[in-house]
């Protein structure tokens, strides 16, 4: 319990939030751009001429 009091009311404890929130967002954001990237590569080759 001392330790979620820690990451929420301390300054290193906010620090560490703010960086873990911040990762999470940048996976999310990762994940987003090279599945799309895939998909259009994908659709691209498909509609390709032979």
């Amino acid at each position: 319990m001392k330790a979620w009091i820690d990451l929420f009311s301390t300054d290193y404890g906010l620090a560490s939030l703010a960086v873990i929130v911040f990762m999470l967002g940048m996976g999310v954001f990762f994940y987003r751009l090279f599945t799309n990237a895939m998909n259009d590569s994908a659709e691209a080759e498909k509609n390709k001429p032979q």
